[in-house]
């Protein structure tokens, strides 16, 4: 009996992974989507890139905490200003979500 593999036999990989792109800033892979009609950049971020700042998630209004993994996204048209970190899983949601509508408590619901 042979000892049991931990890598694939193929030297094909299941998908990018942090070591495709060294040269990055934040330590991981970065890919282009399009979502409503325009083509967008999309970094994924490693946790232990993440390190020194909190961000506020534009899907889910809540903090990104410090070291924790999650995406930089922007339109690829425009500049660095535009970038806007979001959880991956709000990122992979964000067409399922609606806008969220700020109301006062006693503000009517239609």
């Amino acid at each position: 009996m042979s000892p049991r593999r931990n890598r694939p036999k193929g030297s094909g990989s299941s998908g990018p992974s942090a070591e495709d792109d060294r040269s990055g800033r934040y330590g991981g892979w970065q890919s282009a989507e399009d979502w409503r009609g325009e083509q967008w950049s999309v970094r994924h971020v490693a946790g232990a890139s993440a390190q020194g700042k909190t961000y506020r998630c534009p899907g889910c209004e809540q903090l990104i905490p410090d070291g924790v993994p999650h995406v930089v996204a922007w339109p690829e048209h425009s500049g660095v200003d535009e970038r806007r970190h979001w959880h991956k899983a709000c990122w992979n949601a964000k067409d399922r979500r609606t806008t969220r509508v700020q109301r006062s408590r006693n503000a009517p619901r239609f």
